[in-house]
């Protein structure tokens, strides 16, 4: 298997990794935990009041019998760390009032902020955001799990949304933070940490999902993630991605249904725009979901059942048949059968989208396509 050398790796080390010492991730507490090591801080500072009170205790004076013992300082430590103030015990000598102003004042602000604030904080986001948490994995079922949100993995992601896929049923998965915020902005689930590790995968369901996209930036990490994977999940539908076309082979060994090597695809896009640059647009465009012509798959629909491939409204490349893929012209493509799949070239338009006059466009879209048929020449 060829590897990229040491210098591309060092390029490919995320900005956050090389230029900032990462600590490891604590495993939060249960929020009754929290509470009760803030309870336990509270109480510290409530004794460092009384200490305070003790040791400068004849700088205070009780309305009711004028001297302050032991159970006096805890009492007006807890009135005046409360902010309650029953103006029963005052300090009247002058240290006192100065030990008020420098210690007990900011002790004072110290316990609302342990008890109050951070005690809320931990019972209602602590708490919500485990709630939701449990919920989102539990109703998590057939979702789309992307390995690497680079430029390959981004693309990936807009080209799923484009084809109909909603955002909440894909799931990024990437070792940088920096990576993971940036997806969660773009309204997607996010993990933090390496998908070569099976518990990284199973924090992203990936064990419960429908197929699985590794847009890794090295190729013996996207066989790795793709043989984690694969032992999760016997069934999903894995497509990846490698740099150098020799280690291909070696992916779909591990795994992987489908392989796309990136260098050689847009070397052939070059290479064809080069020699026909109004093929290379055109090709550019088919690959680019969403804006011009799409390449799409659908069904084969119940009035094109017994037709001919040239018969259908739109324009057929191939027709997928079991697992057989027949070409356009292939003898055996004709006729359609009912449970055929066909791929299409369509032109994209959005299905909401209405013409100058206010009404809807009369093409009808295509099934769970969101796209609208080409016409034929002859139409």
């Amino acid at each position: 298997m060829k590897l990229p050398s040491q210098d591309a790796a060092a390029r490919e080390v995320p900005e956050d990794r090389s230029h900032r010492v990462l600590l490891p991730r604590r495993t939060p507490m249960p929020p009754l935990r929290q509470v009760a090591r803030r309870l336990l801080m509270a109480l510290l500072v409530l004794l460092a009041t009384v200490f305070i009170v003790w040791i400068d205790r004849n700088e205070y004076h009780d309305n009711a019998d004028g001297t302050v013992d032991l159970l006096d300082c805890f009492y007006y430590a807890t009135v005046t760390l409360s902010t309650t103030g029953y103006g029963d015990i005052v300090p009247y000598g002058d240290s006192a009032r100065l030990l008020n102003i420098l210690l007990i004042t900011p002790l004072r602000v110290l316990f609302l902020i342990i008890l109050v604030g951070t005690t809320l904080e931990v019972l209602t986001e602590r708490t919500r955001e485990q709630w939701q948490l449990k919920r989102w994995r539990n109703a998590l079922r057939d979702h789309t799990v992307i390995v690497g949100f680079g430029t390959k993995g981004r693309s990936a992601a807009q080209t799923l949304c484009a084809t109909g896929l909603n955002r909440d049923r894909i799931v990024i998965v990437d070792p940088s933070s920096k990576v993971i915020d940036a997806a969660v902005a773009d309204g997607f689930a996010g993990v933090v940490g390496d998908a070569t590790r099976s518990d990284v995968l199973l924090r992203a369901e990936v064990q419960r999902a429908h197929q699985v996209v590794i847009a890794t930036q090295r190729d013996d990490t996207a066989v790795l993630v793709s043989l984690t994977a694969r032992q999760l999940n016997k069934k999903a539908n894995i497509v990846a991605a490698v740099r150098e076309e020799e280690n291909a082979p070696l992916l779909r060994q591990s795994g992987a249904d489908a392989v796309i090597t990136s260098a050689s695809a847009a070397g052939r896009l070059l290479g064809l725009s080069v020699h026909s640059p109004s093929a290379g647009t055109v090709m550019e465009d088919l690959i680019q979901q969403g804006s011009g012509l799409d390449l799409v798959e659908r069904t084969v629909v119940k009035a094109e059942v017994g037709k001919s491939v040239r018969e259908t409204d739109d324009l057929v490349v191939s027709v997928l048949r079991g697992h057989r893929l027949l070409g356009y012209d292939d003898p055996e493509a004709s006729p359609l059968q009912s449970t055929d799949r066909l791929i299409t070239i369509v032109r994209a338009a959005p299905t909401e989208a209405a013409d100058l006059s206010g009404k809807q466009s009369a093409k009808p879209n295509l099934p769970g396509t969101g796209v609208a048929p080409m016409r034929r020449a002859d139409e």
